[in-house]
């Protein structure tokens, strides 16, 4: 709220906001104090399998302590980016928009627990309406292709004798239709000169129902492969990978929509009024570079979904994923000519220390005694590898180290390093030089570049940072790949030696 309301006006004042490197230092010693006394509250408790039921992690001056040092972290950090006379001078400039950003907090905050019962409230079972909603509906799909279903309104069991499912809250979709809810607004605001208003807000509903038709096709879909006899395929595979596709092509179809529908897109000579074209600015087209640094990345993603979704914990199609990077950066082989590949000895070096930090939590987990996140899936992929032939087993893992170290660096650093990065920086972001990289550009793609990393997204965060730095202080994206090249190898090297398949 804050930002949509005020962020013109603190743009208007371009200021040169210098950074605190010791309030920044002072800010990670709050989140290293964090992470070290949950490490040591969790190594110490006497409730391993709940920690936090532990009532000495839960007494008053536990809470506060942690409290208070997350406060400071959050003040340290918005301190050493922007100055306090600074902070002081914005609330006054875009006052009122302040007090109706708090004024927004404060009525989100009470009406959190009133629309939450409506997903989930286990003292008032009628009032599952989306959970109801999304139960019936896929009972609706499946009445076209299953007779004789197991059907148990509550507590929302549906399938058939060989294979059901309990369509749990989780499994209404909320979170699907939250992060579509997201998306869909940063890309309004993000494209807000290139959009028409108020006719584009007609497609974040749309955008919603389509989220929630493809979460209904998901259930049904898990149903009915489960039936069919792959139960390890729906449960693992296709249950975890369906809900990132349908986001996916939510999405896809949202952005493309805004970009092309002439009803919601700007364009220049189109037919605007003079007035219009006084008030608002007209949208040039997106640089021709932009499909060379992000089809690779889109084509692993897409092998992915599809080899993920087909497979339960061997994923016996990792292979594709390979095939369609290698061939989508063939493509544009020419496109890539135009950058600088050279490398110098810092690349290796920052690849050792990523890998170093990418292992530690893993080194961490084993000395205190603790079963790592991904164990089970761990043991499952080590059994899968040892029951293959020995021809087809080596011939998967050289399969899996050639992509880590070839196509999936040279795909990433693309995407998020060489596009996401400058992009955020300026529409024609092939123009902007490496070497001027903003630290919010450096920011914003380190965070998404570690979200994609899953469970490991902290340490996914560290190493985009790294390879940013890296990428802006030598200016070549050869330094960042080769660089992301090395930790892949060395953390492969890793895998195979120690068996911790957990890692991949």
């Amino acid at each position: 709220m804050f930002l949509g309301l005020g962020y013109s006006r603190l743009k208007a004042q371009q200021r040169q906001l210098p950074f605190r490197a010791d309030l920044f230092c002072a800010h990670f010693a709050c989140v290293g104090a964090l992470a070290l006394g949950n490490l040591l509250a969790l190594h110490n408790s006497s409730a391993r399998a709940h920690p936090w039921n532990d009532p000495r992690l839960t007494s008053l001056p536990v809470l506060l302590l942690s409290s208070a040092v997350m406060v400071l972290g959050v003040v340290m950090l918005a301190l050493a980016c922007v100055p306090l006379k600074t902070w002081i001078g914005a609330a006054r400039e875009t006052s009122p928009a302040g007090q109706y950003a708090a004024l927004a907090g404060v009525v989100a905050w009470l009406l959190r627990a009133p629309l939450q019962s409506l997903w989930f409230d286990s003292s008032a079972p009628d009032l599952y309406v989306l959970q109801a909603l999304t139960f019936h509906s896929v009972q609706a799909v499946l009445n076209l292709f299953l007779h004789g279903q197991l059907v148990d309104p509550w507590p929302f069991v549906i399938g058939t004798q060989r294979f059901s499912v309990w369509v749990a809250p989780a499994c209404s979709g909320i979170e699907g239709l939250g992060l579509v809810l997201v998306f869909t607004i940063v890309w309004l605001w993000f494209f807000r000169r290139e959009t028409r208003f108020p006719q584009a807000l007609l497609l974040i509903p749309c955008a919603l129902v389509c989220a929630f038709s493809l979460n209904v096709l998901r259930i049904a879909a898990l149903i009915l492969i489960g039936n069919a006899g792959a139960p390890e395929v729906a449960l693992v595979g296709f249950h975890s990978q369906a809900g990132w596709i349908a986001f996916t092509l939510t999405a896809l179809g949202f952005s493309m929509a805004t970009q092309n529908l002439a009803w919601v897109r700007k364009r220049a000579g189109g037919p605007v009024v003079a007035a219009e074209l006084n008030e608002q600015t007209t949208a040039r087209a997106e640089s021709p570079a932009t499909g060379a640094y992000l089809i690779p990345f889109l084509a692993i993603l897409g092998a992915s979904f599809i080899s993920k979704s087909a497979s339960g914990y061997f994923e016996w199609l990792y292979p594709l994923r390979l095939v369609a990077a290698a061939a989508a950066i063939w493509i544009f082989r020419h496109e890539y000519r135009k950058l600088n590949w050279r490398f110098g000895w810092a690349a290796p070096l920052t690849g050792v220390a990523i890998f170093l930090i990418w292992i530690a939590p893993e080194g961490w987990a084993h000395g205190m005694g603790h079963p790592l996140p991904g164990q089970r899936l761990s043991s499952q992929l080590g059994i899968a590898l040892a029951a293959l032939s020995p021809l087809a087993r080596w011939t998967w893992i050289a399969v899996r180290v050639a992509a880590a170290v070839v196509t999936v660096p040279i795909a990433e650093e693309l995407a998020f390093r060489g596009y996401l990065a400058r992009r955020i920086m300026g529409r024609e972001f092939d123009e902007i030089p490496f070497s001027r990289l903003s630290l919010v550009a450096i920011a914003v793609s380190s965070i998404v570049f570690g979200f994609m990393h899953g469970q490991n997204w902290l340490v996914g965060i560290v190493a985009g940072v790294a390879y940013a730095v890296l990428l802006c202080s030598k200016g070549r994206i050869g330094d960042a790949v080769v660089a992301h090249a090395v930790s892949n190898l060395l953390l492969a090297a890793w895998v195979l030696a120690r068996g911790d398949w957990g890692l991949w």
